[in-house]
């Protein structure tokens, strides 16, 4: 059985980013030292958890080896949308926009209002290509 903090173990280390595991360590070696002061001093109480932390630092240098030679791999950052794919909802929200006008075209009782929606609709359209 392993002996540490149960928020570091080996699967859970696997699931954090590099700036994530880099700032655990940072948390474990700022404890160690703190135990170390307290143990100098007398005042420690449980001797087990400096055996604890020591191994938790080594736990996480183990899983930043293992991604620095491509043993592990750190878990994929959700990414956020890329250009194209802005692009691409924003095309389909215009077509969208420009069917619902067609329509309102089709139900206007005035030939002269259809021209005026579709006018107003391919300046809709000139103006989100620029857009893009």
């Amino acid at each position: 059985m392993a002996v540490g903090t149960k928020d570091l173990a080996p699967e859970q280390l696997r699931g954090l980013d590099d700036t994530k595991l880099a700032d655990e360590l940072k948390k474990a070696k700022e404890e160690l030292f703190n135990l170390r002061f307290q143990s100098a001093t007398g005042q420690l109480d449980n001797h087990g958890r400096l055996r604890a932390v020591k191994k938790d630092i080594a736990r996480i240098y183990t899983e930043m080896r293992e991604r620095e030679l491509g043993i592990g791999s750190a878990p994929a950052a959700p990414q956020a949308p890329a250009k194209d794919e802005k692009k691409a909802e924003k095309k389909t929200a215009a077509k969208a926009d420009k069917a619902d006008k067609a329509e309102k075209v089709e139900k206007a009782d005035k030939p002269e209002k259809a021209d005026k929606a579709e006018k107003k609709a391919k300046k809709a359209d000139k103006a989100q290509e620029a857009d893009a």
